[in-house]
């Protein structure tokens, strides 16, 4: 069968392109033709348009490269129409992809597909009437979707596991080095590691680590490592780290989380990773006009919490210090009380065990890919009885 897939940034390629692999399993004449990124164009098919072209963040970039956004869009309407798919996959991305769903289902027969549901829970959920009228089956790698879409919204879903989990495990698994050896593989000393995950995008960074750096400067026993994004030079996290202590490690994020006694965290797919590694976190957020975010939380902002970590669980495992909670003094009053010998330490153990047992064993892409391929198996097979 032929799969056509879009993705519009780094994490979408990640688990597109194992998707990918996976559809190969169950369909061993699976032809692709995709947006996305390098990791789609490693796992095989035709690249139309790399997702670099597309993403672009915040209001002000967005207005900006408004005639290369229609273009691109125009471009990858065409396409799909040229290529006949069997299934158009989508993968996350909404703002782009319920866009390119609408125009499948009014022109197409296609049948369109989500794989990595949008996080309507949060915001938008005005977006659920779009979704249920363009988008054929829904794929959902996080638990609490499916009350959300199935309960609140009469909307079917399939939860097929959550690979950050699937990782995680893999990793665990295999990986056999010491805190001595990482350390000096690393150019560290023997003491204690506070990791510090400030986020994978510049302004993340920027808001949220130095903040993290003072914080964790009062406590001397332990040396500050702060886990470098892949996409950001270290040039970058330089001109915050300044004249600290704190040392900086590329691409062994999983590494310093096998061997930290605690970590400051910036909320995201990294609270779960975390927690997931057994580290005891505190999660750290800095926002603009904070008390006018707390009234959205409270008012406006459909979700609880802002951490995987606690939605999964829904109860507060992990301290979170967003918006007019964010200050140094919070941030390390919360570091000291998840540390050895402290009371919130166990407790936050215990709470990551309930995150680990929601998530379950699947392995979505997998899953997922047996489930898609069923589906479309089925639906050509109705056709041809027709």
């Amino acid at each position: 069968m032929k799969y056509y897939l879009i993705a519009g940034e780094a994490s979408g390629d990640l688990h597109a392109s194992r998707l990918m692999q996976s559809l190969r399993l169950y369909d061993p004449e699976a032809e692709f033709r995709f947006f996305g990124g390098d990791l789609m164009t490693k796992a095989g098919g035709t690249r139309v348009k790399h997702y670099r072209e597309l993403a672009y963040m915040g209001f002000v970039p967005v207005l900006l490269h408004l005639p290369a956004i229609f273009r691109n869009m125009k471009m990858c309407k065409e396409d799909i129409v040229r290529w006949k798919p069997d299934v158009v996959i989508l993968v996350d991305y909404p703002g782009f992809n319920l866009s390119i769903a609408k125009f499948v289902r009014k022109r197409t027969a296609i049948p369109v597909y989500y794989y990595i549901s949008p996080k309507i829970w949060a915001w938008k959920e005005w977006r659920i009437k779009a979704i249920r009228r363009d988008v054929k089956e829904l794929f959902s790698i996080l638990p609490f979707e499916v009350p959300f879409y199935e309960q609140k919204h009469h909307c079917k879903i399939h939860y097929v596991g959550n690979p950050t989990a699937e990782e995680v495990d893999n990793f665990r698994h295999v990986y056999t080095e010491t805190k001595d050896e990482f350390c000096r593989r690393n150019g560290l000393s023997a003491k204690p590691v506070l990791a510090l995950l400030a986020g994978s995008r510049k302004q993340e960074i920027k808001d949220n680590l130095p903040a993290m750096l003072e914080a964790a400067r009062h406590f001397a026993d332990y040396q500050m490592v702060v886990a470098a994004a892949p996409s950001i030079g270290e040039a970058y996290y330089r001109k915050f780290m300044g004249q600290t202590e704190a040392k900086m490690v590329q691409m062994q994020t999983y590494e310093l989380l096998a061997h930290a006694t605690a970590a400051l965290v910036t909320s995201g797919t990294a609270t779960l990773e975390t927690a997931l590694m057994d580290v005891p976190q505190v999660v750290c957020y800095e926002t603009p006009v904070p008390k006018l975010i707390r009234f959205a939380f409270r008012h406006i902002i459909k979700v609880r919490f802002i951490s995987l970590v606690n939605l999964i669980a829904d109860r507060e495992i992990v301290q979170e210090l967003l918006a007019d909670r964010f200050s140094i003094r919070n941030i390390a009053n919360e570091l000291y009380r998840i540390l050895p010998g402290q009371p919130g330490r166990d407790r936050m153990l215990a709470g990551y065990r309930l995150v680990r047992e929601r998530l379950g064993d699947e392995v979505a892409p997998d899953n997922a890919a047996r489930i898609m391929v069923e589906l479309l198996s089925g639906r050509q097979a109705e056709e041809r009885r027709e």
